[in-house]
């Protein structure tokens, strides 16, 4: 039997979307990434821009045929969750597929004065103001409001937010509000409740005791969210079910609430043998809240989602160098990279996310158990088989031996995590001071022209430099002298 790593991979994983092996090197998006690193190096984090198009469509079509297939005649309205990715990049492609937007903090508000400014979204785009609200927060979304941004909705976390949109707004101001519900975690969950959101058996009596007594506020939206996000397991329907019932109470005592946001949450691609039915539970979703509603003899309502991560995430790849192997026992053989895990792919280390994580070249070599140390000194800068869905098999550096070779004709084993386009850059902070003084990577930018199929590439970011970094910890900068060969 072979034991060449390409043999592996295709009697385990079926062709998966976005991945091809071309001459023994693997190309992302039909982009070839051996071409990009011979251009720009490693350690490189890469964002293929039309993928961020592509999801977005890709939902709306499901949502459009999921109303189509059972008779739902009101509208589906996709946000876009700025938290997953503040870069302009994406917010410029996201926003070119007739979509809104929601936010969760202060500094979000100037974010929306840019786009306005720039024409990238208009007093018309729905806004959805998620989270805790300081009180910045609430007289910034009140000063949006108040100058005609009639579609911003803030979504209210607690009961208390409520005086102080009363007290910023404009007494001739009507503004459309939410209510998000503290949902319930899962039983397997450090804490039962949410920490963000109004408790269930509160919202009716605070909508008819507080809400509906100022004339001023029409309640719009109920939002409902779930950390673990949307599955087809019996804890998600379960919730889904309580807050269409919860729904319907409120849509009898209040006629003006005509949208449910059931949040974010839909799954990507983390393993290659993910098989997620995307249209099936898209076509649940819709399906049980008509079927709810029309037993309840209330009006559907307008559907509001805000995927972040499924729209971003499948979009980020950062490739790395393997700079050498080191066999530190019997059983364990660690390729050290040229960067960090910890510094760019913070959700490995804080929640033990898994990504796809591929080579880039050396598919004909035969393959081994293998742990992935980062350049950190950090004992946690890691990625092994006990993170891995399955034991963690890469090439061999070379052909039959485990020592980096000198030869230059024998290339570096490069490897690459997929589909870590959202939160990653957010989580470990952009710039500024990383662990062990560790710079950010170069981000390279990838577009496609739709009409050629012609592929761009443009640098958004050099590697940061070491004199960014002693200026932000209050050094001043003196030449290092270069060592002579």
């Amino acid at each position: 039997m072979t034991n060449r790593y390409i043999d592996l991979m295709e009697q385990s994983f079926d062709p998966t979307e976005g991945f091809k092996i071309i001459d023994g090197y693997l190309y992302f998006h039909d982009v070839s990434l051996k071409q990009l690193i011979d251009r720009y190096g490693t350690p490189l984090r890469i964002t293929y821009l039309p993928k961020i198009s592509s999801q977005i469509q890709k939902a709306k079509k499901l949502f459009q045929l999921a109303f189509d297939a059972h008779g739902y005649d009101k509208k589906y309205y996709y946000c876009f969750c700025t938290k997953s990715s503040h870069f302009s990049y994406v917010l410029n492609e996201a926003l070119n597929n007739d979509i809104h937007l929601e936010i969760s903090s202060n500094y979000d508000i100037d974010l929306l004065y840019s786009l306005y400014k720039e024409g990238k979204i208009s007093k018309s785009t729905y806004v959805v103001c998620n989270g805790f609200k300081p009180r910045e927060y609430i007289r910034r979304i009140s000063r949006l409001i108040n100058e005609g941004h009639h579609n911003v909705i803030p979504v209210i976390d607690n009961m208390e937010e409520l005086n102080f949109y009363a007290k910023y707004l404009q007494t001739d101001t009507e503004v459309k509000l939410g209510i998000r519900i503290a949902a319930e975690e899962e039983p397997t969950f450090e804490f039962y409740t949410s920490r963000l959101g109004v408790r269930y058996k509160d919202i009716i009596p605070f909508y008819e005791n507080t809400i509906r007594q100022n004339p001023r506020f029409k309640l719009k939206m109920l939002h409902f969210f779930i950390n673990t996000g949307i599955k087809d397991e019996t804890y998600y329907w379960s919730e889904l079910t309580k807050v269409l019932s919860l729904y319907c109470d409120l849509k009898k005592v209040c006629p003006e609430l005509t949208m449910l946001n059931i949040g974010g949450g839909l799954p990507i691609r983390y393993a290659l043998d993910s098989n997620i039915d995307y249209e099936y539970l898209i076509s649940e979703i819709v399906r049980q809240i008509k079927e709810i509603c029309e037993r309840e003899n209330v009006d559907t309502p307008d559907i509001f989602t805000e995927f972040g991560n499924f729209t971003v995430g499948e979009s980020g790849a950062i490739l790395f160098s393997v700079l050498a192997e080191k066999q530190q026992n019997d059983r364990e053989s660690w390729y050290m990279l040229d960067g960090s895990m910890m510094t760019t792919l913070p959700d490995i280390y804080g929640i033990k996310q898994r990504f796809i994580l591929l080579p880039i070249n050396k598919w004909q070599n035969p393959y081994q158990t293998v742990t992935i140390g980062g350049l950190s000194c950090d004992g946690n800068d890691f990625y092994s088989s006990k993170l891995h869905r399955n034991n963690l098999y890469l090439p061999r550096i070379n052909g039959n031996g485990k020592e980096m070779a000198e030869n230059k004709e024998d290339e570096k084993l490069y490897l690459g995590f997929f589909h870590c386009g959202a939160y990653q850059e957010s989580l470990s902070g952009y710039g500024g001071i990383k662990h062990c003084l560790l710079p950010s990577p170069k981000h390279v930018l990838i577009q496609r022209n739709p009409e050629t199929g012609e592929v761009t590439t443009r640098l958004f970011a050099p590697e940061q430099e070491a004199e960014s970094m002693l200026k932000i910890l209050g050094y001043k900068v003196a030449p290092v002298p270069e060592l002579s060969e």
